[in-house]
């Protein structure tokens, strides 16, 4: 997710999420990760492709050079202060580094052990216990929001695959120049689901419902009610307890507050109010929820991928709808029920003020890739964590490069033309 001035982060969706991927890099994500383009009809570019190559290098000492040049030159570029990179694929090793500062001021190495904020990453945790409930019966996605959630604009219109795929037509809460004062004028500052929505139904429908494709963290929001709802328990509690148990995540939280498991690194953003880069650290996440508040490591990660890109929590029937990628304006890039697909790679970005990740899968060769960094501050208006995975994913699998060009809206808000963006962290940006 992030703040309105930036478009198409992430997971947040932040990628492109955003944002596609990360907030928004459109919303300004929020600050969660994931960015989207604008208004993508439904009939434009094809969908992504599957995976045509299971070739996977051995990922032996020469080609862990070649990675670590890559990224090297990434970091130098894009004034990175520290990334962790983990690459995992069947029976060709692996590859774990760490490299550059986790904090600036003391000098401490970045290391593979640090918890990070994962913004719109958040997503796929949400949507997933989403799809649990719809497997239980007690939830039809294509219901629509109006039968749990009332005072929804055309709420009686938007299913819940519509908020889902972000297709719903709902304005971005974090595109909002109300809530970008608000959230700028004091980041430790908590907020509730409700004021959230308050933010984004302040505004018309952008199109109609299942028309068109366009990342929004609002819609994330509303599905973390649903899932309460009809869960009958906290959001946090649910996810904890049907998604992190099962999938044995013991490193992945979802916070009720800015509590920050230790260790962890600094988080360095230049989403604030001056425009000047700030600590961001100690942030409240709230303003995320179910589009991008969590936190998770390396390790958890590692394991979560494959387990949502396989359905592993899942029906194979409900996985099967999950996967279902409605194109996008990227070629290459689709996005379907919570998650992205790029070039065949799924999974999904973050972006929260101060840190992004990418976490993402590619079938064929079983392989693995995430990517995290203390930084959301982006090179030529691009996300650091996309430009990570696509010089990685260059050298690995040609055939399948991860890439999330940032794609900026037609329309912007106040502070985004004043600053000047789910697809690139379909990131809680």
């Amino acid at each position: 997710m992030r703040f309105p001035r930036r478009h198409w982060r992430g997971a947040c969706v932040t990628a492109a999420a955003a944002g596609l991927l990360v907030a928004p890099v459109s919303s300004g994500s929020a600050y969660a990760g994931a960015a989207a383009p604008a208004h993508v009809a439904s009939d434009t570019p094809s969908p992504p492709p599957t995976v045509t190559s299971t070739a996977f290098p051995e990922l032996d000492a020469a080609l862990a050079a070649r990675i670590d040049s890559a990224v090297r030159k990434v970091m130098d570029e894009t004034n990175v202060p520290g990334v962790t990179v983990g690459l995992w694929a069947s029976g060709k090793g692996n590859y774990v580094r760490s490299f550059g500062v986790a904090d600036k001021s003391t000098g401490e190495a970045m290391n593979p052990d640090l918890y990070t904020r994962i913004g719109s990453e958040t997503k796929t945790f949400t949507v997933t216990a989403l799809l649990e409930l719809v497997d239980q019966g007690k939830v039809g996605i294509d219901d629509t929001i109006a039968r749990y959630v009332d005072g929804v604009p055309d709420g009686d219109r938007i299913t819940l695959r519509d908020l889902a795929s972000m297709r719903s037509g709902l304005f971005n809460y974090s595109m909002d120049p109300d809530f970008f004062k608000a959230l700028t004028s004091d980041p430790r500052r908590p907020f509730t689901p409700q004021e959230l929505l308050n933010y984004a139904f302040k505004h018309p429908l952008q199109f109609e419902p299942g028309s068109q494709f366009e990342y929004s963290n609002t819609n994330l929001i509303l599905l973390g009610l649903v899932v309460e709802k009809m869960g009958g328990k906290p959001l946090n509690e649910y996810i904890q307890q049907n998604v992190l148990d099962p999938a044995g995540l013991r490193n992945t939280v979802f916070p009720t507050d800015a509590a920050f498991p230790s260790p962890h690194a600094q988080g360095y953003t230049d989403q604030t109010a001056t425009g000047k880069v700030e600590n961001a650290t100690d942030w409240d996440p709230s303003w995320g929820w179910a589009a991008g508040a969590m936190i998770s490591n390396l390790h958890d990660l590692r394991i979560w991928a494959p387990v949502l890109a396989n359905g592993t929590l899942l029906t194979p029937e409900t996985q099967a709808e999950r996967l279902k990628t409605a194109p996008t304006t990227i070629p290459g890039a689709g996005y379907g029920l919570g998650i992205f697909n790029v070039q065949g790679w799924i999974g999904h970005n973050g972006s929260l003020p101060g840190y992004e990740s990418l976490t993402i899968y590619l079938p064929g060769p079983k392989a693995t890739l995430v990517v995290l960094l203390n930084t959301d501050i982006l090179h030529d208006g691009q996300e650091p964590s996309t430009l990570f995975g696509q010089a990685i994913t260059r050298i690995v699998t040609p055939a399948h490069v991860f890439d999330l060009p940032v794609q900026n809206p037609p329309s912007s808000s106040p502070s985004e033309s004043s600053a000047a963006s789910a697809a690139s962290s379909a990131s809680s940006r």
